[in-house]
């Protein structure tokens, strides 16, 4: 049987899509250049190069090498034009709106940032993420092709718009950032929760290749995301791994709803189900006996919960992340209650407590546009090649006739 051979169109798409991303890593190349880094030959790269220019993608810098008295010819630097595009990277939380402008060499161009009060109503929080676009693509000045949100809440994994679950600390289920903004990007608008782009950002930084783990956030939200295969697992509407209304072990032994541990010991801020971070620290983490019991009844709280969460999706390891959930001393308590139980596996604490859930939005945002711009060239052979079939199919009768 005698194989298919590839297309010319595929050939110059994977020519110009080798020559596009090694350029996204080099930021500045000779052909030569090029040829050596990709293995492709000078005239093959040379046509790419050339392609790419007419493109609009690809522009000579200005700049050549020495050249002349035996050190060959004078090359020119090519990079990636400015015309192609930065990508916003959103984050919703309960203090404010950050907005970020990324460029395909992955440098935040501009960052921008917009505080809402704690009680903030979806109409306060869209002008934030109205204004805070507007800003970072003003300082940016470049085309946005796309965008990608993380939101502390629940996110509906068909539409995008948050999810108002019972005892949500936030108060946002009526946002729909995708809808919001839509007229700020020539593409789509990609929304998940937080916690969700926090475990994708330990996993993209895990030295191991770690593919199976859960990844719980302890801080005024509770969350989990579950990590299967390198995937983070959503169930069907968006939200699996809301472990707020797992039951648990209560302060008296009872059993009890987790959101409502924190509710018996005091340690909610006023008028919400957010966990008040502080008081929290200040009342388990000394060595008083107040102290420790309060230490000893979070700890026994959370271990059940890990306990149910292994006992469902059997990950490899624990991750916790979050400003309570990584302090060493309620970290340790924890580990110490969930290695007692009957099914129980390793324990970590996060890599990244630096806005984790901003990191795995930039880093998706960036995998985004590098493909967006790899995939215009082809996109513009198709559209060429369709209007050139239809005018040859469909020929205009000639005037008068």
């Amino acid at each position: 049987m005698t194989a298919t051979k590839p297309s010319l169109g595929l050939l110059r798409s994977l020519t110009d899509e080798h020559v596009l991303r090694e350029l996204m890593r080099a930021r500045r190349v000779t052909r030569a250049e090029l040829a050596a880094r990709t293995g492709l030959s000078k005239p093959t790269v040379s046509e790419s190069v050339r392609r790419l220019t007419e493109a609009g993608l690809v522009v000579d810098t200005g700049e050549r090498t020495p050249g002349g008295r035996g050190r060959g010819r004078v090359g020119s630097y090519y990079s990636l034009a400015q015309t192609v595009g930065t990508a916003l990277v959103i984050g919703i939380a309960p203090d404010g709106v950050v907005a970020e402008c990324v460029d395909a060499y992955g440098d935040t161009l501009t960052r921008t940032r917009h505080d809402i009060s704690r009680l903030a109503r979806p109409e306060q929080v869209a002008a934030a993420l109205q204004t805070a676009a507007r800003q970072a693509q003003r300082d940016a000045a470049s085309t946005t092709r796309l965008a990608v949100v993380s939101a502390a809440d629940p996110v509906d994994r068909a539409t995008g718009r948050l999810i108002q679950l019972p005892d949500a600390p936030f108060l946002l289920g009526e946002l729909d950032p995708v809808d919001v903004l839509a007229p700020y990007v020539a593409g789509p608008v990609v929304a998940d929760n937080d916690v969700n782009w926090a475990a994708q950002a330990e996993r993209d930084n895990d030295p191991a290749s770690l593919r199976d783990f859960a990844y719980v956030f302890l801080g005024e939200g509770l969350g989990c995301a579950v990590v299967s295969d390198g995937q983070v697992r959503r169930g069907h509407h968006g939200i699996a791994g809301e472990i707020a209304h797992l039951i648990t072990v209560g302060p008296h032994g009872r059993a009890t709803r987790f959101i409502d541990v924190f509710g018996e010991l005091g340690l909610r801020r006023a008028g919400t189900t957010a966990i008040d971070v502080d008081r929290l620290l200040e009342v388990t983490t000394g060595h008083e006996p107040p102290a420790t019991a309060a230490r000893h009844a979070v700890g026994q709280a959370v271990s059940a919960v890990l306990a149910a969460v292994v006992a469902l999706t059997d990950p490899q390891l624990v991750i916790i992340g979050g400003p309570w959930g990584s302090h060493p001393s309620i970290l340790d308590t924890i580990t110490t209650a969930f290695t007692r139980l009957p099914r129980h596996v390793a324990v970590h604490s996060a890599r990244l407590t630096e806005e984790p859930s901003l990191t795995g939005a930039r880093n998706d945002a960036l995998d985004r546009l590098r493909s967006a711009i790899v995939a215009a060239p082809t996109a513009t052979r198709r559209a060429m090649d369709a209007i050139g079939t239809a005018g040859v199919r469909d020929p205009e009768p000639a005037p008068g006739r």
